[in-house]
């Protein structure tokens, strides 16, 4: 199942900006998009969701799950056996023998719930922010030309020429390496999700 995107029509009408009617489904698609760049930069879902993870079990009693904050965990498998003599503790799995014999990893396997029940407000304002631009690219051309990558650096009128820069910028949703870095430290982002439920 998909993650809803951490921002509504409604976010974005309540930051000023006004969505036709006829605009509501690519809106809609802006979002989710615009969604799933930050989230994949977060390296994390950010709200809660359900996932199944596939983990390398090491010898450590501790081991760590991606997407905190972890709220509960349903299942944990070792080597496709189910074990229960695990605690949950900070986002982390406690077990006294480890997750491995010390001669070959293991592979650990948790479903388990985790992330945030209410997306922070300055990620809401963000998607909102990337998503109002597309939208505003989109409505600068009719044909929808607007979303076509320009990034002009100089134009001249007679004798028609353009000279387009190389930022490598595709997009509005493309971030930035700095936000991209900013998201994963402070999500934590790390292993990544095998399973969305």
């Amino acid at each position: 199942m998909a993650l809803a995107p951490l921002a509504t029509v409604a976010d974005l009408t309540a930051r000023g900006l006004t969505v036709e009617a006829s605009e509501t489904e690519i809106v809609g698609v802006y979002l989710d998009v615009a969604s799933t760049a930050v989230r994949t930069a977060a390296g994390v879902p950010i709200s809660q969701t359900t996932s199944t993870v596939a983990l390398k079990g090491e010898p450590s009693a501790w081991l760590s799950l991606p997407g905190p904050p972890v709220t509960a965990v349903a299942s944990v498998t070792v080597d496709g056996d189910p074990v229960t003599d695990w605690k949950l503790r900070n986002s982390r799995l406690w077990r006294a023998g480890g997750w491995s014999d010390p001669c070959e990893p293991s592979e650990v396997e948790v479903a388990y719930t985790h992330g945030l029940p209410t997306v922070p407000a300055d990620i809401v304002d963000l998607v909102c922010r990337i998503a109002a631009a597309t939208l505003i690219a989109y409505r600068s051309q009719p044909d929808g030309e607007g979303l076509a990558a320009k990034d002009i650096r100089s134009e001249r009128i007679g004798d028609y020429s353009v000279q387009y820069g190389d930022s490598g910028r595709i997009t509005e949703v493309e971030l930035p390496d700095y936000l991209r870095r900013q998201l994963a430290a402070r999500f934590g982002g790390g292993v990544a999700v095998v399973r969305s439920r």
